[in-house]
C-alpha cells in the first residue's frame, strides 16, 4: 500500500467512525450514502444487494453470490451493478479494530449521465459480464469519496456537490478494469440492460410464476440467450434467482412475526410446504423452525 493511498484510508475511515458510533448501517445526510460499522465477527446475511459500490478502510467481508465468492479488504470496492441477492459476512472486526466501510448506491441513469459527458466508447453488442466485481482503489477514486464523505461536515453543501462528487466517484470505476460490467446496465437496448429489465420484474414478482418463455419475451431473446445472459450476469439461472429471493423473504417474515411456516411458503410463492422446507434447508443450512429459534436465540444473547 503507498503513503497516498494509506492516508487516504486512514482519514475516511476517521469520518466514517465519527459518524457511526455504534454497530450496523447508517443513514446519513446524503441519501444515496450509509456508513457500515461492525465491531464482531458478523453471522452470514441474505439479502437483496442493491446497486451500489461499497469500499471498506478497516476490516475484510466475504460476499457470496450463488457460489462465487467475493472477498475484499482495505484498498479494495466491491460494486454491484445490478440488485442482486446475495449472502454477505463481516469476516474480520474487533472492539479495537471494527470493520468500516462506506456504501453508495446509484442508478443506470446517473451512469449513463456520465458515460454522455464523457468519451467513454460503449457498444450494445457486447456480451453480459457478471453484475458484481472487486477492485482495486486508485488513488483518484479515494480522492473522489473522501470528498463525498467530508460534505457530512457541511451539509449544507449537499444538495449542489454531492451529485458531482457521485458523478466523479463513477466516472473512475467506469475507467477501472471492469468499467464495462457498470455501463453495460445503462446502455439501453444492450444486453446487460435488457437482462437488468427481467431482474427487476422478478424481484417486484418474486411470489408469482414465470414461464422461461415470458421471460424471454420481455427481454427480447431467445430462450437460449436469455439463459445464457442471466447466468453470466448473476451467476444464476432465472429460476435459481427467483428461488433466492423467495427463500430471503421468506426468512424475514418469520424473524418479524410468529406467521406459520406454511402461510409464509404460501405468501413467497411455493405450493409446497414440504418443497420450502427442503429448498430452505439447502440454503440456510437447517429447516425453517430451527432456523428461526437459532436467530431469535442469539438475538436474545
Amino acid at each position: 500500500m503507498s503513503v497516498e493511498i494509506y492516508e487516504q484510508q486512514l482519514e475516511l475511515g476517521k469520518l466514517i467512525e465519527h459518524y457511526s458510533e455504534r454497530d450496523g448501517v447508517h443513514p446519513t445526510a446524503i441519501p444515496s450514502l450509509f456508513l457500515i460499522r461492525e465491531s464482531i465477527i458478523t453471522e452470514p446475511i441474505a439479502r437483496v444487494n442493491e446497486t451500489s459500490f461499497c469500499i471498506i478502510v478497516q476490516g475484510e467481508k466475504e460476499v457470496w453470490l450463488a457460489d462465487e465468492r467475493f472477498r475484499y479488504g482495505p484498498t479494495h470496492y466491491i460494486v454491484a451493478s445490478a440488485d442482486l441477492p446475495v449472502t454477505g459476512q463481516v469476516i474480520k472486526a474487533s472492539l479495537d479494530s471494527p470493520y468500516l466501510a462506506l456504501k453508495l448506491e446509484f442508478t443506470p441513469k446517473q451512469i449513463l449521465e456520465v458515460l454522455s459527458d464523457s468519451e467513454i466508447r460503449v457498444g450494445q453488442k457486447k456480451n453480459a459480464k457478471r453484475a458484481m466485481f472487486v477492485s482495486k482503489a486508485a488513488p483518484a477514486l479515494l480522492d473522489a469519496v473522501i470528498r463525498l464523505a467530508r460534505l457530512l461536515e457541511n451539509p449544507q453543501h449537499i444538495p449542489v456537490l454531492a451529485p458531482l462528487f457521485t458523478k466523479e466517484i463513477l466516472y473512475w470505476i467506469l475507467q477501472g478494469p471492469h468499467g464495462e460490467s457498470l455501463e453495460q446496465m445503462a446502455i439501453q437496448g444492450s444486453n446487460g440492460d435488457r437482462i437488468r429489465g427481467v431482474i427487476e420484474l422478478i424481484i417486484k414478482n418474486y411470489d408469482r410464476s414465470f414461464k422461461i418463455e415470458e421471460l424471454a419475451d420481455i427481454a427480447n431473446m431467445s430462450v437460449a440467450s436469455l439463459h445464457r445472459h442471466f447466468k453470466e450476469v448473476t451467476a444464476m439461472s432465472p429460476i435459481q434467482f427467483q428461488k433466492q429471493l423467495r427463500l430471503q423473504e421468506a426468512r424475514l417474515m418469520l424473524l418479524a412475526d410468529s406467521t406459520e411456516i406454511a402461510d409464509v411458503a404460501f405468501r413467497v410463492g411455493y405450493e409446497s410446504q414440504s418443497q420450502f422446507s427442503r429448498e430452505y434447508s439447502r440454503m440456510f443450512g437447517c429447516p425453517p423452525r430451527e432456523d428461526l429459534n437459532r436467530m431469535r436465540e442469539k438475538t436474545i444473547i
